[in-house]
């Protein structure tokens, strides 16, 4: 049971960190205007990833100091996304063989 908990929080992590991902190119393709905000879909897309991720970045955003217009929050989540997925490794480890 607890090994199929595991599994399940591992899979959600790892789709957070595509989500999370894909948010980050997808700004930079908005900044250098490579996709246009003109196309309801492309607005639409970028709103629905803005809304998952944006109360993700919000806590971790009030906590960095500003970098002259560089958003360090989503490498600040990958990196404890990482460690989650370390520790619940640990778990899994310590159940096996613990």
């Amino acid at each position: 049971m607890l090994i199929a908990l595991v599994g399940i929080v591992n899979l959600l992590l790892t789709i957070l960190t595509w989500v999370i991902i894909i948010q980050v190119v997808l700004s930079w393709l908005l900044a250098f205007n490579v996709l246009n905000t003109n196309s309801n879909g492309v607005r639409a897309f970028a709103m629905a990833i803005d809304r998952i991720t944006a109360p993700l970045y919000r806590p971790i955003r009030r906590m960095l100091p500003d970098f002259g217009g560089i958003d360090f929050s989503p490498l600040v989540i990958l990196i404890l996304i990482q460690v989650i997925k370390k520790l619940l490794a640990g778990v899994v480890t310590q159940y096996y063989y613990g």
